[in-house]
């Protein structure tokens, strides 16, 4: 397993800047934000397709470094019900994909989407509960009429370009939020479609990650290493449902910390190693989401604490004692 980082953190730097930076903290890969909600500072697709120059450059950089891509991330909602916007996603979307294909890599990291609650809808509509019955009315359009076709879809285009891992974020707000709608949609649409692992979105909803990743099995595309700390005394009183915006941490039932903050070494260490007992050894990609913390802070910290935790060496095939 490596250490990666995604690179949007840095989105002040050039993308030399951050690469020299990432280069002597000791991160062997990164993520690349290509559009949607983490931006294009580092990296605009529709670009470097029609700039070989560019292109070449982009690459040269990463070598001049010794880092290699692990994934390109563009974090959007193609299903979004203003057309416009869903347009603007969907098109970034199919710009990385081409880009990856360019690249050879075959993992794009975004969001499942989530469209309004009918045809009519001018805004998303997140549905979390089956009663009064119009929930149930407004699930079943999302998914039957608006989702899994969108995917159907855009999996065929994905596929014919080289891209055969599309790593959903679980995130509250869309469609796909938790290990349960994560397999339906793969279910629906095919293996093509498996899990951006965060940890952070899972813990606030009562998750076990744990036990998520081993429901997950086989459907683990890549890792985020971001953490939650859930406020005790805030949860007792108003539960887990919190629109409170992030910077009011002190009221909030929870917030986003870096590796280590939220929970400790031993909590982590049990991620990594059921991570490989489900067959996911690729990297553990930091989010830096810590609003307590200084990017170049939250970074050091995350670095400093998944290094004493990642297993690196690949997994034995003997066992000297058996």
């Amino acid at each position: 397993m490596k250490l990666s980082v995604l690179t949007n953190l840095f989105a002040n730097l050039s993308l030399d800047e951050a690469l020299a930076k990432f280069s002597k903290m000791g991160i062997e890969c990164v993520e690349i934000g290509c559009g949607g909600y983490p931006g294009k500072a580092h990296c605009d697709p529709e670009k470097l397709l029609a700039d070989k120059a560019a292109f070449d450059e982009f690459v040269a950089t990463f070598k001049r470094y010794g880092i290699e891509i692990c994934a390109l991330s563009t974090h959007g909602n193609p299903v979004h019900p203003d057309k416009a916007e869903a347009a603007r996603y969907h098109k970034d979307f199919e710009n990385v994909v081409l880009l990856a294909e360019k690249l050879g890599i075959d993992t794009v990291i975004t969001f499942s989407g989530c469209p309004g609650g009918s045809p009519e809808d001018k805004m998303p509509n997140w549905a979390t509960c089956a009663w009064p019955e119009e929930y149930l009315q407004v699930l079943d359009y999302q998914w039957n009429d608006v989702l899994i076709p969108y995917w159907k879809d855009t999996v065929a285009f994905a596929k014919a370009h080289g891209v055969t891992k599309i790593a959903l974020e679980m995130h509250p707000g869309f469609c796909v939020y938790n290990p349960e709608t994560l397999l339906k949609l793969r279910a629906a649409v095919g293996d093509e479609i498996g899990a951006n692992f965060d940890p952070s979105h899972l813990i606030w909803q009562g998750i076990d990650p744990v036990a998520a990743i081993r429901v997950l099995e086989g459907a683990i595309y890549h890792v985020h290493a971001k953490d939650t700390k859930i406020d005790k005394y805030n949860t007792a009183k108003f539960g887990v449902l919190d629109t409170k915006h992030y910077s009011d941490e002190i009221h909030r039932a929870w917030v986003f910390r870096s590796v280590g903050y939220g929970n400790g070494l031993d909590y982590w260490r049990d991620m990594i190693s059921n991570l490989r007992l489900v067959g996911y050894d690729k990297v553990m990609s930091i989010e830096h989401e810590d609003s307590l913390m200084t990017p170049d802070e939250g970074l050091a910290h995350a670095v400093e604490f998944l290094k004493e935790s990642i297993i690196r060496d690949p997994k034995p095939t003997t066992m000297s004692w058996a």
